[in-house]
């Protein structure tokens, strides 16, 4: 078990919840970034189904040379200069026993020395690829009100949920401070890592928990994307007509009274595609 000075835990998930991979990958760039080491697995056995999320393997000239299971891990990163260390929790949404999952990830990080917990998520709407709207929940008054400074805007919804809510609600029973930062991305892109979000959602993560982070990588793999993104549009009509109603849509009013702008699925830019092409 590492040793942490006010350490503060974030969680990012693959699956339900990770448009364009901006919940995973953002942690996965802050395990990078920070240089955290992982210290613990997720055991896969008690939260996954292996038939619906298959173990990987690698086979090289007919002999087996590793076989990954689904699943997960916790690192801890000692972020010295600013004088808070992260625990960072990455892996695949559970597919079973969530009350147990939390149990853990609660217990552990009271042995930790965690007081702050926050999720990270990303869901399709209808927004332009240029946008970086962020919405939020936030288990106090306090830093509720410090997330509104940030324009990130309250989280209204009724529907399915993903792991986060269930966090957010366990954190504020067991006396937890806990936050979730939901991205929205456009309905019209597919295969791509949307590397402006996650510079703006790493800004916004290093602010509220207060630790340094630079984003300077991702900005300029955003400014490389932007402009691919932007020579499909330019050169496809009905994409242009598509991009050119979401921005009627917000001239008109804010983002959440654009429902129906565009439907899910109408017309998609699958960028792997397009770049792997090139």
């Amino acid at each position: 078990m590492p040793e942490l000075k006010d350490p503060l835990l974030i969680a990012g998930f693959e699956g339900w919840g990770n448009a364009l991979n901006v919940s995973d990958g953002m942690v996965s760039f802050l395990i990078r970034k920070l240089g955290a080491k992982r210290f613990a697995r997720v055991d896969p056995d008690l939260f996954y189904r292996y038939d619906k999320s298959r173990p990987f393997v690698d086979i090289k000239e007919g002999i087996l040379r590793e076989i990954s299971p689904p699943g997960g891990a916790f690192y801890a990163a000692k972020a010295y200069s600013c004088g808070r260390d992260i625990v960072l929790l990455k892996c695949e949404e559970p597919h079973l026993r969530w009350g147990h999952f939390m149990d853990i990830l609660f217990s552990l990080s009271h042995e930790l020395g965690v007081k702050s917990v926050f999720t990270v998520g990303s869901m399709y709407d209808n927004v332009l690829h240029s946008d970086k709207i962020v919405s939020g929940l936030a288990s106090d008054e306090a830093l509720f009100s410090r997330i509104k400074q940030r324009q990130v805007i309250p989280i209204t919804y009724q529907g399915p949920s993903a792991i986060h809510s269930s966090i957010h609600f366990e954190a504020q029973k067991r006396g937890f401070q806990s936050l979730s930062l939901w991205c929205h991305c456009p309905y019209y892109i597919e295969g791509a890592v949307h590397f402006g979000l996650l510079a703006h959602l790493g800004n916004l993560l290093s602010f509220f928990g207060g630790f340094e982070l630079d984003t300077h990588e991702m900005e300029t793999e955003w400014k490389k994307l932007n402009r691919q993104i932007q020579e499909l549009i330019d050169g496809n009509p009905e994409l242009q007509t598509m991009v050119s109603e979401i921005r009627k849509a917000k001239v008109r009013a804010s983002w959440t009274g654009m429902k129906g702008a565009v439907k899910k699925g109408e017309k998609v830019i699958k960028l792997d595609e397009y770049i792997n092409s090139r």
